[in-house]
């Protein structure tokens, strides 16, 4: 009988696996363990061949250390801290990920977040919703036209890239500050590249985060970089939860510094129920709650978007398996 793999989807999709039995069916067994914590794999993963994961866990050595015979651990998606990928590199396991399943996606939410809140459509409809204030445009003025305005992007790859090309579509200067991108890239963009953080902040009417989270970027926007930013700008992330210091922001936005700020991470999700920017965004007394927009890590959706994620994840378990050459390979 010829030797069938074992393949371990951990968390996040718990459906009839039809598109990673597609791909794997014919050299392996597919198991979805649905986890939300990494102790609820623990016992059962051990003689995985592959793994594919998602966000809603971490993977650190305590479960990289019982694998038997994984060839790859894959990220299905482009952030790649839940995992430790340094550790499994010491074990010899490959760390994938998959980088270009969502870009169109997260770029176009966080153009959605940048439009609703820097034209006021998220105010207007919270306040009238609330029947607070005149039935009047007033309530939201004054609000700049967008076009010549300063949009800054920490961080330029792909999504960054997209997002980039989006805001020039609506007129405006973007500039961007990512110091691992090699020059010219804002030639062939036509955008601008600075040289610091704090340069950008200085610049930009609204700021969109595209970074991964590393210790460099752990906390890049915090209450000292918050300071630095224009009165009455916009903060956008739809990148990694804890590139930004969250308490930070109810602050900012009572003292207005922050006109408004679109959230779609957090460093844990879903957040704590006692969580500081939570409780002031459902507080109808707190400006957070008319001025901030909090979605749950959705931004990487839309049904194309989740099919490709599946499906690239589940071709790179196959090329481990068969002992082919691995894409995107993180460490």
């Amino acid at each position: 009988m010829t030797h069938r793999f074992h393949v371990v989807i951990a968390d996040f999709v718990n459906d009839t696996l039809e598109p990673e039995k597609q791909i794997l069916g014919d050299i392996a067994d597919i198991q979805a363990m649905d986890a939300m914590i990494e102790t609820d794999l623990h016992g059962k993963i051990e003689h995985a061949d592959a793994i594919m994961m998602y966000h809603n866990i971490h993977i650190s050595r305590a479960t990289i250390s019982t694998l038997k015979q994984c060839k790859l651990i894959v990220r299905c998606g482009v952030g790649y801290d839940n995992v430790d990928w340094k550790y499994a590199r010491e074990c010899g396991i490959p760390v994938a990920n998959v980088p270009d399943y969502g870009t169109e996606e997260v770029a176009d939410s966080a153009i959605g977040l940048l439009l609703t809140l820097t034209r006021g459509i998220h105010l207007l409809n919270s306040r009238l919703q609330r029947n607070i204030g005149p039935w009047s445009y007033s309530q939201a003025a004054p609000l700049p036209r967008l076009r010549g305005r300063n949009f800054g992007l920490i961080g330029m790859g792909r999504i960054g890239m997209a997002t980039a090309l989006r805001a020039k579509a609506l007129g405006m200067n973007v500039f961007y500050f990512d110091p691992h991108i090699e020059d010219g890239l804002d030639k062939a963009l036509g955008i601008q590249q600075l040289d610091t953080l704090r340069e950008l902040l200085n610049t930009s009417y609204a700021v969109s985060l595209h970074c991964p989270l590393t210790e460099e970027t752990r906390h890049i926007i915090n209450g000292e970089t918050l300071a630095l930013m224009q009165p009455g700008s916009y903060l956008i992330n739809t990148g990694r939860g804890a590139c930004v210091d969250l308490d930070a922001i109810p602050e900012a936005i009572a003292s207005g510094k922050l006109a408004g700020a679109g959230i779609d991470v957090f460093p844990h999700e879903p957040p704590e129920a006692d969580h500081p920017l939570v409780n002031a965004w459902r507080d109808p007394a707190n400006p957070c709650y008319d001025r901030v927009i909090v979605n749950p890590h959705s931004a990487f959706y839309s049904a194309e978007g989740m099919l490709d994620m599946r499906v690239k994840g589940a071709e790179a378990c196959r090329r481990a398996l068969l002992a082919q050459k691995i894409r995107n390979v993180v460490n």
